[in-house]
């Protein structure tokens, strides 16, 4: 079983719980105290009757377990859910650009058809990951998504139905630049990359630092806005990808909204929260 953190819609309830409980649950202990959360929630424009709705759905998810502390409700981190936050933050805040003599990674898989929702979920954790489909049962992705790819074999227990290489750069006809332009959706890519930019602007652009809360409310925003695009978007190589690409600027208006706001929010949490790194 995967626990799979990428179900949600950027915006929704659901979506910003996730991302509120992964910037700040593991700074609490794993345990925060329900009347919190929801207080938490509230601050990044979440409805009290909508903030108890998600925190339901997180439950059935397996991200939070309800655990009493102190006499207070609450929750903390469900097994499993701090390897899976682990692993969203060196995607999230540890992108990562292949090099162009950086190896490649490729997966061959064969599947019967009895076991074809195996091979469904298999596509989807590959598409997550942010693999490019060469051909029905061979995906690629940067080598330095290998131990990602790895982990999803092993996690659906398909170790034994793949092949996983490590090489350097295929050999196609044309340039390989049009052929990931086939492997991945790279129109879409940019576009993503686009709408971030467009909806969290330059912070270095004019005005007076806001206070905590608005810097909570717009930290927790842009990060659920980013927080799948890492994943969608793998790293490919400058030179593979089209001139104009915004996928770099994106990367750089991410990291300028964090030295911004991600002080003055975790302040905000101190406040909501007293027990914050006690």
């Amino acid at each position: 079983m995967i626990l799979d953190d990428l179900d949600a819609r950027p915006g929704s309830a659901t979506s910003l719980l996730r991302t509120v409980v992964g910037l700040y649950a593991r700074d609490l202990g794993g345990w925060v105290a329900a009347g919190d959360l929801v207080a938490l929630l509230g601050a990044a424009g979440v409805a009290p009757g909508a903030a108890r709705s998600a925190v339901s759905r997180a439950k059935a998810k397996g991200l939070l377990d309800a655990v009493e502390a102190g006499g207070q409700a609450g929750y903390r981190l469900a097994p499993g859910a701090e390897e899976m936050l682990e692993r969203g933050d060196r995607r999230i805040f540890g992108y990562r650009q292949q090099g162009e003599a950086d190896p490649w990674c490729l997966v061959s898989f064969s599947i019967p058809e009895e076991r074809r929702d195996a091979r469904h979920q298999l596509r989807r954790h590959l598409a997550g990951l942010g693999c490019g489909t060469v051909a029905t049962g061979l995906w690629i992705s940067p080598g330095h998504l290998v131990d990602e790819v790895e982990g999803v074999l092993d996690g659906l227990g398909l170790r034994d139905a793949a092949t996983v290489f490590v090489a350097g750069p295929p050999r196609v006809a044309g340039s390989l630049g049009d052929a990931v332009a086939r492997w991945w959706d790279l129109d879409g890519l940019a576009a993503r990359h686009r709408d971030f930019l467009a909806a969290h602007p330059d912070p270095g652009d004019g005005g007076s630092a806001p206070a905590p809360a608005e810097a909570f409310a717009r930290w927790v925003r842009a990060v659920d806005d980013w927080r799948p695009l890492p994943y969608a978007d793998p790293g490919l190589p400058t030179a593979v990808l089209p001139r104009d690409w915004p996928g770099t600027a994106g990367v750089a208006r991410f990291a300028a909204v964090g030295a911004a706001y991600a002080g003055a929010a975790a302040a905000h949490v101190r406040a909501v929260v007293p027990t914050l790194g006690a």
